[in-house]
């Protein structure tokens, strides 16, 4: 009889235990079904993707037109004045004219607007946001059509001159190389150590269509006045 009710009793306690342990085995799935996936205390936006950040640059103001500089929107840079001391008391608006471009070999006076989108370079040559301005040490690249304001630029030579006159001053840059490169180049606007400045348009010039190069000209500052 004692024999029975001890064999009894282990055969309910293993029962016991097997249901406990089934039960807790549901808690933990149930658990993680619940939580695996929820969002965390983090905001939505802390992260942002290296696509999305593309995209947003996509959409800035200082992305040209087809036959701008195709590169991305940024605030003004901050100005690194050559050793005259150039100085601009206002940093332009995109939008505003910053000066003109004088092309003594090919007898052209153009303006320089502002920012490179569409509408800017509708109204003339476009200067670059992320870049200096005229005069300043370092880069200052300005972009243009090919069919509009820059039709004859193919003409020019490495020691012709191009002369840009702002509010700072009226400065001389002299070619020292041209070169064509691939439309997404984006070594356009690398920094300088003196006074550049990078002209470019699209390439070829009689390309019909969204050109697939740049044709780029490359000059020093020789004259600050």
């Amino acid at each position: 009889m004692l024999k029975e009710k001890w064999s009894r009793g282990r055969r309910s306690l293993a029962v016991g235990l097997s249901l406990g342990a089934l039960a807790l085995g549901f808690g933990v799935v149930w658990w993680a079904s619940m939580n695996i996936g929820a969002p965390s205390g983090e905001p939505i936006n802390a992260y942002q993707s290296p696509a999305s950040s593309e995209t947003a640059s996509a959409t800035g103001q200082a992305t040209t037109a087809e036959d701008g500089v195709a590169l991305p929107g940024s605030d003004a840079p901050s100005q690194n004045p050559d050793s005259d001391e150039v100085v601009y008391r206002e940093y332009p608006a995109v939008g505003d004219t910053v000066g003109s471009l004088t092309i003594p070999a090919l007898k052209q006076t153009l303006p320089i607007i502002e920012g490179t989108g569409a509408k800017e370079l509708k109204r003339g040559v476009g200067h670059f946001t992320q870049s200096v301005l005229p005069g300043v040490r370092d880069n200052c690249v300005l972009s243009g059509h090919r069919d509009t304001v820059f039709t004859g630029l193919g003409k020019l030579k490495v020691g012709d001159q191009l002369v840009v006159e702002t509010s700072a001053g009226s400065f001389t840059y002299q070619i020292v190389r041209t070169r064509i490169v691939d439309k997404d180049d984006k070594t356009v606007i690398v920094p300088a150590d003196h006074a550049v400045l990078t002209v470019t348009t699209c390439y070829p010039f009689n390309y019909v269509g969204s050109a697939p190069n740049r044709y780029i000209l490359v000059a020093n500052l020789v004259t600050n006045q």
